[in-house]
């Protein structure tokens, strides 16, 4: 039986449909990405050593450009693509806006590419035939294009409510990066279904560039998407003989940087290889429990929804507007139990074609249910905003007393200064979130995109003020800054001419961290006398820690938020 026979689960009029004033998505788009991605430090660890790779391309230049490198060490992870962008940028931009500042923009070109291909993706599949709602006896009923735009501001604003993409989408990661190619693989396959010659042209880039952001670890999911999206029963298949283009122009595009990156470092691509092998494992039971535990507040608030949209148009289950998002996201999820440690990067896959589902279940929803989703985001957010405050002003005025007490724990060191113009602002912002939410309880708008603004507004209002209130003090804990500045005047004084140092222990986030702030490297030659050892506290106690005895301490120091973290520079040998 054709789907067209069947009595769709969708019921709406048109005054649901209304209109969302473009300059509302727009901005609340461009403050959720915005907020909190400049003027701050590069945090430990994975920011941090997406930022240095950039650096490196453009301060040491040759092969660093074709194979990621920070500093002297090997990048042998994921792809060189974020790189590329961001070294781009910091050559574009760095000497007007600063290192730091110029290669963080390429996030805004992975938000934008990310928002496009949802909008663009989901209006194309909700204003087809298959996705109208049911027609009503007297008329009334919506138009095709005013309920795809209303579909697609819908899916966009449920992807931006999505709790854990939040911070990792201000990050300079593969994270952003992936989520956007896979984005545009969804758009792609949309286009397909009436445009084949520029959705499989376009299909073939988002392919292609999501192996050069994340390798097989990040494309195997949304390659296996797009061939499971082209299924015999599905509407893709009519097109099946525009994939095999798809096919060639990622192949070629892969190659183009494959053939001479192989060529140009053996040790690079070896290790390169044995990082996507090694990805690939069979998890254990505790790895499967953590990502079943991990997965629900991650894709909060659309698996529920993204659930019940399977469910209520499971009749419709081979209509493109359920399969291709169910294609893309039934691989995601099934590649979180190929691998050996599922993360973040890999829970991110799941972000898009979740928000698509989920908003395709809002029509099929009864008021009562939507009215309920409205009122658990205004009490959700309130309550994450006010928490937001409380904690701010247990850091500056020492009440509530246990509050303060632990963040002065996270804090150690800390003094802090209030900011008038930030607390102005989040003020503001503030005082924006109690207007929406007295505009939902006076006007109990009909439009059914208004719990999705709700929650988006929320999480993206209860960011800014995290952003404004806690950036100086998260700052303080999470930047090597101060410690790269001590190390750097410690060597100043203890280096003799020529004389290399040898990082022991040293993380990739802490390397990363040395090369942006002083362009700091360490190699890893045993014959260097200078030492930069990475240790803890309870080592040097235990004397545990290499070269408890027998070297000359030159510098120890660390970040006072972290009290097992400590760094010492060492000479060893015999002229010490």
């Amino acid at each position: 039986m054709s789907p067209l026979s069947l009595s769709t689960p969708a019921r709406l009029t048109s005054v649901a449909t209304a209109k969302l004033p473009r300059l509302i998505l727009l901005g609340l788009a461009l403050a959720y990405i915005v907020a909190g991605l400049f003027m701050r430090d590069p945090w430990k660890t994975d920011d941090a050593v997406g930022l240095a790779t950039m650096i490196t391309a453009i301060r040491e230049g040759g092969i660093t450009w074709l194979l990621p490198q920070v500093g002297h060490l090997a990048h042998a992870e994921e792809g060189p693509l974020i790189t590329w962008v961001g070294a781009i940028c910091i050559w574009l931009f760095g000497p007007f806006i600063g290192d730091i500042t110029a290669g963080r923009l390429p996030n805004l070109l992975w938000f934008g590419i990310t928002a496009m291909s949802v909008w663009y993706g989901t209006y194309l599949l909700g204003r087809r035939a298959e996705a109208q709602p049911l027609a009503l006896p007297f008329g009334g009923e919506p138009e095709p294009r005013d309920y795809g735009r209303m579909l697609a501001d819908a899916a966009l604003l449920l992807l931006l409510a999505t709790v854990g993409i939040l911070q990792r989408t201000h990050e300079t990661t593969v994270v952003p990066a992936i989520m956007a190619w896979q984005a545009l693989a969804f758009y792609s396959l949309a286009r397909s279904v009436d445009r084949p010659a520029t959705g499989t042209t376009t299909l073939g880039i988002a392919l292609a560039a999501s192996f050069l952001t994340r390798g097989w670890v990040g494309a195997l999911p949304i390659m296996a998407g797009a061939l499971l999206a082209f299924y015999p029963r599905s509407q893709l298949w009519k097109r099946k003989r525009w994939l095999t283009w798809a096919i060639v122009l990622t192949a070629v595009l892969i190659l183009a940087w494959w053939i001479p990156a192989s060529q140009s470092s053996e040790y690079w691509i070896r290790n390169w290889k044995t990082w996507n092998l090694s990805s690939f494992a069979v998890p254990t039971v505790h790895d499967i429990g953590r990502t079943l535990r991990d997965l629900p507040w991650y894709l909060w608030p659309t698996w529920p929804l993204a659930l019940l949209a399977i469910w209520r148009w499971r009749a419709w289950l081979y209509a493109p507007h359920i399969w291709l998002p169910l294609a893309m996201l039934a691989c995601s999820a099934l590649a979180l139990f190929g691998l050996e440690e599922a993360s973040d990067s890999e829970y991110v896959l799941l972000a898009v074609p979740c928000a698509v589902l989920a908003a395709f279940s809002l029509p099929t929803l009864r008021r009562g249910v939507v009215n309920t989703l409205d009122w658990f985001a205004v009490m959700c957010f309130s309550l994450t905003a006010a928490t937001a405050w409380l904690g701010w002003v247990a850091l500056h005025f020492n009440w509530p007393a246990q509050i303060s007490r632990n963040i002065a724990r996270q804090t150690a060191g800390y003094e802090p200064v209030i900011s008038w113009f930030a607390f102005a602002l989040a003020l503001l912002f503030t005082l924006a979130w109690i207007a929406l939410v007295v505009w939902r309880l006076r006007v109990r708008p009909q439009a059914l995109w208004r719990g999705t603004v709700l929650s988006a507004s929320g999480l993206t209002v209860t960011w800014i003020l995290l952003v404004l209130l806690w950036q100086p003090p998260v700052d303080y804990a999470r930047s090597y800054r101060t410690v790269s500045g001590q190390l750097a005047q410690a060597l100043e004084q203890n280096r003799r001419p020529g004389e290399c140092v040898r990082g022991l222990s040293l993380g990739s986030g802490q390397r990363a961290s040395f090369l942006i702030f002083n362009n700091l490297t360490f190699t890893f030659d045993a014959k260097c006398t200078l030492i930069l050892q990475q240790t803890t506290n309870q080592s040097l106690r235990d004397s545990t820690a290499a070269y408890s005895d027998g070297a000359t301490v030159l510098w120890q120091g660390g970040r006072r938020a972290d009290r097992q973290e400590v760094f010492r520079l060492l000479r060893v040998g015999s002229n010490r």
